[in-house]
Order: structure tokens, then sequence, then C-alpha cells
């Protein structure tokens, strides 16, 4: 049977429901069918996503749909998703607990950094060889944009495959 221990973060949701709320958003060719999203449902059930769909607008109309009335986000954004994720923070810094950043598309041209850093805490992630979200582009967006930013940088592609399963998820969704 399963231990105590892999039954208490969805324990917790159910018995304290202002407790943290986490979610997958995904990449712009991506689903809740990805890789990642599987993932997430095999590992971490209580995690929430949906499809998302449309321009960059469209798609932060959806997300304020799926959030609305939810405190405590902990935003896990996939490339596009990472994007979206920190286009959210900076709508609603109050409302986010923390960022898990997966080579977030932070070079997509309509993004700008708040003019002011915003305080959510920020986990960046970026494969050294990635092309898509190339690090060169999206550390400097990333550095205007968090005051609070773990910037880590991996041996690894935009798909993060050989970082994305062995990060230290148990911590990084409570």
């Amino acid at each position: 049977g399963q231990s105590l221990v892999e039954d208490v973060p969805e324990c917790l949701c159910l018995v304290y429901p202002r407790m943290s709320t986490a979610l997958f958003l995904h990449g712009l060719d991506s689903s809740t069918q990805g890789t990642k999203a599987r993932w997430f449902r095999a590992h971490f059930p209580q995690v929430r996503m949906r499809d998302y769909v449309g321009d960059l607008s469209q798609r932060l109309v959806q997300l304020e749909e799926q959030v609305q009335g939810l405190e405590g986000l902990i935003l896990v954004g996939s490339s596009f998703g990472g994007l979206m994720a920190t286009c959210l923070a900076i709508r609603y810094p109050q409302r986010c607990k923390r960022l898990v950043l997966l080579a977030p598309a932070l070079n997509f041209g309509e993004f700008q950094p708040p003019l002011e850093k915003i305080t959510v805490p920020t986990l960046l992630i970026m494969g050294r060889h990635d092309t898509v979200c190339p690090p060169a582009l999206v550390q400097p967006q990333a550095e205007a944009t968090f005051s609070q930013l773990e910037l880590r940088i991996e041996d690894d592609d935009h798909m993060l495959h050989s970082t994305f399963p062995v990060l230290d998820w148990p911590n990084l969704l409570i």
C-alpha cells in the first residue's frame, strides 16, 4: 500500500483549502497529454492542469478563470506556460506562493519585465542547449522581473527531459 507521507499533500488540501494550490501550465504546442503533464498525473495527481488554447492574451484569460478565488498558487510553467505563469504573477503577486519556470518563453516578443521587480520566489531552470528559449535571452528578462530568483542552467535542452523528473518536486509543490 501507500505510505502515509504520500497521502499528506492531497489530505492537507482537503482539510486546509486555503493552502497552496499547484498548477502545471503546458507549453505553446503541448497540452495536458504532453510528457510533463502525464508525469505530474502519475506522480503528483493533486497538481491541477487544463488545456490552454489561443494566443497569449486568450490563454491568460483561461488561466485567470482557472485560478479565480484561489490563493497560495504554485505555478509550474513549461516554456510558453512559464511565460503565462510570469504574466499572472506580475498581475497578482500576492496570490502566488512560488513559481517554477521550466525553460520559460520570456524571450517572447510581447513580454516586457515589470517596472518594479516582483518578490514571488522563483526557481528558473533552463537547458544550456536550449535553442527555443536560449539562456542568453531569457536570463536578462528573468533578472529584470524577479527579485527572489534562483537560476539553474542544466546540461539539457528546451524539453529538460533529463532535468525535469529529478527536480525536488515534493518540496517544490508545497
